[in-house]
């Protein structure tokens, strides 16, 4: 497990990740992830896997560094 990345998925999940799942499942899953910070349980499941799949995609450091001071705002203000 990772610091950042996608979540961890359940295995009655893979099947509906459609075409999502090959990309996401390249990399390790991560304790906080862009969804969780970009509207959590607002977010449909459809479009918590664009936001996997774009992480993914776009790795950096510098969008794990955002992603690491969202999670501590999204903490600190009990959102999540």
């Amino acid at each position: 497990m990772s610091l950042v990345g996608p979540r961890p998925y359940l295995p009655r999940e893979f099947e509906k990740m459609g075409g999502y799942r090959k990309t996401i499942l390249k990399t390790l899953p991560g304790m906080a992830g862009l969804w969780q910070v970009s509207g959590k349980n607002e977010l449909t499941f459809e479009d918590r896997l664009r936001l996997e799949e774009y992480y993914v995609r776009n790795w950096s450091l510098w969008l794990d560094f955002i992603i690491l001071l969202k999670t501590i705002k999204v903490v600190w203000r009990g959102e999540g």
